[in-house]
């Protein structure tokens, strides 16, 4: 858990909400694009990115 949220803060995201947003999307997610759900590759989804 602690390399997830420092990898994160690595990459300059919050990790909390990344952690939070990749766990309610991951389900959902296509397997052949997992990639795009790892912290340097994540975009803040537009709702969120609006509220922040």
């Amino acid at each position: 858990m602690y390399s997830l949220i420092v990898t994160a803060k690595m990459n300059d995201i919050d990790p909390q909400a990344w952690l939070a947003d990749v766990l309610r999307r991951i389900a959902d997610h296509p397997a052949s694009r997992l990639a795009d759900l790892l912290p340097w590759h994540w975009k803040k989804p537009a709702d969120q990115a609006v509220a922040a």
